[in-house]
């Protein structure tokens, strides 16, 4: 079942390792562990909740040629006001996506544009936009947009953007009722997770995002305090 709302919530950062200002690989263990270079990082994960398994969080780089063909699909002539900060595919893909790049520009507007396949096109037209207010005094967090969707070999690819306030050091991800946290990734204050999940669509768990200070305390639980504001 696809879902995509809009909303403002609290969340963790990571500082992940970066090739050319674009981050380029997500950690797929429940620890954080950084890559340089664009390699490919994570390993299989076994997390069982409400009958589905989290089976990987490993993403990938998206090449930067790919990415600039990417943003022209997704933003047409304002492409070139706007760079790449996350450009990563997915560990599973859907019909429609593999893989997701999120851009910002001078204004610190922020856009998520979604990818399948190596044609350098994207899906989001019109993109998804998201500037910098975080609609108030006190919030950390601003999501995006966030889906879980059937994918390849009977799984459920889980995605979700956003971007974060200064106040946030540390973003994590846990799924359904499990405690287990996986690293989300991080770049020039936006973040992205995403995980291939095994088990029955209907059941598919709800992801819930956790921010952390510089101090490694949580200033977020989203699955204890849910926020949602347009």
């Amino acid at each position: 079942m696809l879902t995509r709302p809009i909303m403002l919530i609290a969340a963790t950062a990571t500082a992940i390792a970066t090739a050319a200002g674009v981050a380029s690989a997500a950690t797929g263990t429940p620890q954080h562990t950084a890559t340089a270079h664009g390699k490919p990082s994570g390993n299989r994960l076994t997390a069982p909740q409400d009958g589905f398994t989290v089976t990987s969080t490993r993403t990938s780089p998206i090449g930067a040629g790919a990415v600039a063909k990417i943003l022209a699909s997704c933003l047409g002539q304002d492409a070139s006001n706007y760079h790449a900060v996350i450009a990563v595919r997915a560990p599973v893909a859907t019909q429609d996506t593999d893989g997701v790049v999120i851009a910002v520009n001078s204004a610190r507007q922020y856009v998520q544009c979604e990818t399948k396949g190596h044609k350098g096109t994207s899906m989001s037209v019109p993109p998804t936009f998201i500037n910098d207010r975080l609609w108030g005094t006190g919030h950390l967090i601003e999501f995006f947009d966030s889906f879980s969707e059937p994918a390849n070999g009977e799984q459920t690819l889980s995605l979700g953007a956003g971007h974060y306030t200064p106040d946030v050091a540390r973003i994590t991800i846990s799924y359904g009722d499990n405690p287990t946290q996986y690293p989300a990734l991080m770049a020039d204050g936006a973040f992205v997770y995403t995980a291939a999940l095994s088990g029955p669509e209907r059941n598919s768990p709800s992801p819930y995002v956790h921010a952390y200070n510089a101090a490694g305390q949580e200033i977020y639980n989203q699955q204890t305090e849910p926020t949602t504001k347009q």
